[in-house]
């Protein structure tokens, strides 16, 4: 049974940082390409990062700010989130694609992220 289960959300001021974490059963994601998206009120839902065997890809909006990782042993994908801004407020999205073709979608149930004084 494939689940992803987020967590590690919360509310942050402008500068602070969050990790959040995506644990994965039903699969390996060491082999399976992963990724962060979020969707803020108004917007639509937008790739922040993915990670594959050995890149990693990071929308222009969080290059040098967020960061994507694994832990095989734990079969967990994080997004480290530092110099948070209130534009980064939105509910945050681990997502597993997976199939010959990448058929496939698996999505966690979200995690909202607020950065507000």
């Amino acid at each position: 049974q494939v689940q992803l289960v987020e967590s590690g959300g919360g509310l942050v001021q402008p500068g602070g940082s969050l990790r959040l974490s995506c644990a994965a059963s039903g699969f390996i994601v060491s082999s399976t390409a992963m990724s962060w998206y979020r969707q803020a009120p108004g917007k639509e839902r937008e790739l922040v990062a993915v990670i594959r065997t050995i890149t990693a890809n990071y929308a222009d909006s969080v290059k040098g700010r967020f960061t994507i990782s694994r832990d095989n042993d734990k079969n967990t994908v994080y997004l480290q989130m530092n110099s948070l801004k209130p534009e980064d407020t939105a509910v945050y999205y681990c997502n597993a694609r997976r199939g010959l073709l990448g058929e496939y979608d698996y999505w966690g149930q979200g995690t909202q992220v607020t950065v507000s004084s």
